[in-house]
């Protein structure tokens, strides 16, 4: 996974317990913050496409929580729409089990990387082999 993320750090976008939310930031700075910082984007139009694509998840009302008061499903998704908001956004979900341990299938998370599809140009999964059938995998392929 190492050599993937090096190959594409100028576009990724990375869900992981290793790139937390900052937590004295609230929820759509946390995620106004990449275009800002990437594209120079003014803070007011940064702050309206969050607002935007946290209303894509049904989340608006946490716009203004912090880290600390999310449940684990909208710290996951707060996690996502940041990543996405990289441009030309190459996503990696790190072990994402680990984030959500108690979901039983990984349907939660490609229903929600459906909805920030627009935004993102590949997005892939990095778990451990024995995860695969949550996913719906079969074969033997590689992790």
């Amino acid at each position: 996974m190492e050599g993937f993320l090096a190959d594409h750090k100028p576009n990724l976008g990375l869900v992981s317990l290793k790139t937390p939310l900052i937590s004295n930031l609230s929820v759509w700075s946390n995620i106004a913050l990449i275009r800002q910082y990437h594209e120079n984007m003014p803070w007011e139009k940064a702050k309206k496409l969050a607002l935007d694509l946290l209303q894509r998840f049904g989340m608006a009302a946490t716009a203004e929580k912090r880290n600390s008061s999310l449940a684990a499903e909208e710290r996951f998704c707060i996690m996502l729409i940041r990543a996405a908001m990289v441009r030309d956004a190459v996503v990696v979900l790190d072990r994402p089990f680990r984030i959500l341990p108690d979901l039983q299938d990984g349907r939660f998370f490609t229903n929600s990387l459906r909805k920030v599809d627009d935004l993102i140009a590949e997005a892939h999964i990095f778990d451990y082999n024995w995860e695969k059938e949550r996913y719906g995998a079969t074969n033997d392929a590689e992790d």
